[in-house]
């Protein structure tokens, strides 16, 4: 078994990850480990803390000598059967997480941002830091390429459920072609602060218009006047391709992923003045022979984001079934273009984008869980990895990114855009994505809109195979080949 196979086995039976190493915690102080795993270069070695604080090594082994004991249910070849009292602070460890769950107890994402550990597991050459004075934010970034002053700067808008880690693995390549890379926690996410949490607090600072200003203001705050792209995957790419329509000057070019953009909201125009309403897509929906619900709307209502920091299954597994049922991992995921805005057209669509009516996010994803084997093969995800991001979500939770659809479907906001209606992106632009994403069209015309009308200098639509929704995670290496160039493309290099 290797590192990540025994991190996927501890995290299923009561470990955690403590500091970076899965860990079990002392039953009177729950963030106390007091047994842990410690994975080196070739080894693994288990230690206990001992009454003075140290740690003391009480087992070990190289990775090729442990194996699966079904059985047992402990992993043989790593002593652990020989600890005295281990499988019962095991079952002590998983009780009370499953208990927490079920009861109501104090959640981490609700003890503050005191309990924040460092960020682990960043490439080589990527670092984190804050950066104060944000329209109104804190920001926690990633940069890498920072080390010499003067090179151009690419900004990375991640979506959701992610955070500024989900382009780590893409942000090595382009600096080492000679950029500062630069990827945030956006409004509401991760570890920036000074944004409102509240379902009822500040909603329209989550607007679109005031995402723009923040990716702006970080560009200022970092002390760069302009950026040789501004790159957003999800719904990182509409924030993207907003900056770019309305700064061009600042965003000399735009990399869109997944999201098509349609271009700027329409104004009634001659005789559409007078065209009579849509039809309401939501009661057609509810009414097909399967009811069912648009995620979008769903993830605007109150409930959704208790429904995902408080999932039956924990965080961290909802991440995981979530991350899989998206990804080119799962074999479902087949999409085509849809002929309209339906309820018929959008129902062909998984669950995830056009979910059963009567079922949360969690209980949409749960069946389609990979199994033990399936996590440990999944290597464009690491259970390590996707730690990361189930510690933040459970610090923080989910509100301040579902803040975002909340606003994406108020008309009050998408009136405000209307003022640009006509308006297109002018400067270069790419669009990226996975052969196996839906998000690619699930915004029926969507697709070529933007390669028509939206973007007067498209240098290219590229869908990726062996990708599915999370493209920069899923195949980094045609990804960064990609991105370096369409700059190449335009004589951006590092100066």
């Amino acid at each position: 078994m290797d590192k990540d196979e025994l991190t996927a086995w501890a995290l299923a039976n009561g470990w955690q990850l403590v500091g970076g190493c899965p860990s079990l915690t002392k039953p009177s102080a729950p963030k106390e480990a007091i047994v842990r795993m410690v994975f080196k270069a070739t080894v693994v070695n288990v230690e206990i803390k001992k009454p003075a604080g140290k740690w003391e090594k009480v087992s070990g082994a190289p990775y090729n000598r442990i194996v699966p004991d079904p059985e047992r249910g402990l992993p043989d070849g790593l002593g652990l059967a020989g600890i005295q009292g281990l499988t019962g602070l095991m079952r002590d460890n998983k009780d009370r997480m499953v208990f927490a769950r079920m009861s109501g107890a104090p959640k981490p994402w609700a003890q503050g941002r005191t309990t924040m550990e460092p960020l682990a597991d960043l490439p080589s050459g990527v670092r984190a830091r804050f950066v104060s004075g944000v329209n109104g934010l804190t920001m926690h970034v990633l940069e890498a390429g920072f080390e010499t002053p003067g090179r151009p700067c690419l900004l990375l808008l991640h979506g959701f459920p992610e955070i500024a880690y989900s382009w780590r693995k893409i942000m090595p390549p382009l600096a080492a072609a000679g950029f500062h890379v630069v990827a945030p926690d956006q409004r509401g996410y991760g570890r920036t602060t000074g944004w409102d949490p509240a379902y009822d607090g500040d909603l329209a600072s989550f607007r679109m218009m005031n995402l723009a200003r923040d990716a702006m203001g970080l560009v200022w705050a970092l002390g760069h006047r302009s950026v040789a792209a501004v790159i957003g995957h999800d719904f990182g790419a509409p924030v993207a391709a907003w900056c770019a329509l309305l700064r061009p000057d600042v965003f000399r070019s735009v990399a869109l992923m997944s999201g098509p953009f349609a271009g700027s909201p329409a104004l009634p125009f001659g005789s559409d003045a007078a065209a009579p309403p849509a039809p309401d897509i939501h009661a057609a929906l509810a009414a097909l022979d399967r009811p069912r619900k648009h995620y979008q709307w769903y993830y605007s209502t109150r409930e959704a984001d208790r429904d995902m920091r408080e999932a039956p299954q924990g965080v961290h597994a909802f991440l995981r079934a979530y991350f899989h049922v998206k990804s080119a991992d799962w074999p479902g995921n087949r999409p085509h273009e849809l002929r309209g805005w339906t309820a018929e057209e959008l129902a062909k669509m998984p669950t995830y984008y056009v979910m059963d009516r009567d079922r949360t996010m969690p209980e949409t994803v749960a069946p389609e869980m990979p199994d033990a084997a399936g996590i440990a093969a999944c290597r464009w995800l690491t259970e390590r990895e996707l730690a990361v991001y189930s510690r933040e979500y459970e610090r923080v939770g989910f509100q301040g990114g579902l803040q975002w659809y909340r606003c994406r479907i108020d008309p009050r906001f998408s009136a405000d855009l209307q003022l640009f209606a006509g308006r297109t992106i002018d400067v270069p632009a790419i669009y990226i994505a996975g052969t196996s994403d839906w998000g690619v069209y699930q915004v029926p015309g969507a697709l070529e809109r933007m390669r028509r009308e939206a973007c007067t200098q498209m240098r290219g639509c590229h869908l990726i195979e062996g990708a599915g929704h999370w493209v920069q995670q899923e195949q980094p290496e045609r990804v960064s080949d990609l991105l370096l160039g369409f700059l190449r493309e335009q004589r951006i290099t590092a100066r």
